[in-house]
């Protein structure tokens, strides 16, 4: 199985920012039996780089490619957590015409809302109590119960109860999620 990061950032030459890392997860995913191997760093972050790479490859050995989506956890929680944030700046601007300020409470909330709810002290669990009193904060409450969701899925301790928490998640957040929640659609669509 090949697996792409395809955000790993280096410093070697001015404008060569970043680069693919190429790496086969047989031996996690298939197997669950042992650790990663690096294949390859390319320079750029993009398909074309791994399109490329894998053109330079033996045909029978790119025949043999089993090609899976993995979300890892840093990457999934923060699309989440951007979706989270574009959703609270959205309903801000729509609620109140103007960018959050310090003395409202959606900003105020803006931490305390990417704090996984098991870590929540009682102070930030009333300050969201009161926070999603509020019924037009609807959007803010559903994103933000999908994205503890997510944590709750990437901190669970038996791996393949996890993985059978984010297959739930993905498939609720796949279907019949309401237009107004454009931020999880998004979310859903990586």
């Amino acid at each position: 199985m090949l697996a792409c990061m395809l955000s790993a950032s280096y410093s070697d030459s001015p404008g060569d920012k970043y680069v693919t890392v190429i790496t086969d997860l047989t031996g996690i995913i298939r197997d669950g039996t042992g650790p990663a191997r690096l294949l390859d760093m390319v320079k750029g972050r993009s398909k074309q780089a791994l399109k490329t790479w894998l053109a330079d490859r033996p045909e029978a050995w790119r025949d043999a490619v089993e090609v899976v989506a993995v979300m890892d956890p840093f990457h999934g929680v923060r699309l989440a957590g951007d979706a989270l944030d574009q959703c609270r700046r959205l309903v801000q601007q729509a609620g109140h015409g103007h960018r959050g300020r310090k003395d409202d409470p959606l900003y105020k909330s803006r931490r305390t809302l990417h704090t996984g709810a098991d870590l929540l002290t009682e102070k930030q669990k009333t300050r969201l109590s009161a926070l999603f009193a509020d019924d037009h904060l609807v959007e803010v409450e559903a994103t933000w119960g999908i994205y503890q969701r997510m944590i709750a899925a990437y901190r669970e301790p038996d791996r393949a109860k996890g993985r059978e928490l984010m297959v739930k998640l993905i498939g609720s957040v796949s279907a019949g999620v309401p237009k107004a929640l454009t931020e999880i659609i998004t979310w859903a669509a990586h």
